[in-house]
């Protein structure tokens, strides 16, 4: 039978350039916080079986839905919804290292960790100036 979990977040040092903190899983949903220096999910990608809510918690984000088409300029209380299939990346924007929640939902019962982590279409890589 499946239980609650509490959980309870503290943010870890920003010694690499993107940590991932997991606050809690399912067989169709999980959480995490993602604390980013520099980059983000710079590849053009969408995932099949996942609906993906990111909300912006500090720092500023940029999410765009092809290489070039920014769909939003994020900051703290600012969110997007991504629905299964939908193309996007995302990277940090601001002066101080963003740090996003994310939340997964799947349309698949069961997915493990790593059925979690592979449901991903990879297109392009996103090619920016500098």
């Amino acid at each position: 039978m499946a239980q609650m979990q509490p959980f309870r977040y503290q943010r870890p040092e920003a010694d690499k350039p993107k940590k991932i903190v997991w606050l809690g899983k399912t067989d169709r949903l999980f959480a995490t916080i993602q604390v980013i220096t520099k980059g983000g999910e710079t590849n053009l990608h969408s995932h099949a079986h996942l609906d993906g809510l990111w909300y912006v918690l500090k720092g500023r984000g940029k999410f765009y839905s092809d290489e070039t088409t920014l769909v939003g300029d994020l900051g703290p209380g600012e969110g997007i919804l991504i629905p299964r299939g939908v193309k996007y990346w995302f990277e940090s924007a601001g002066d101080e290292p963003l740090e996003i929640l994310q939340v997964e939902c799947s349309d698949k019962a069961i997915m493990t960790h790593n059925e979690l982590m592979s449901d991903r279409n990879d297109f392009t890589p996103v090619k920016r100036a500098g």
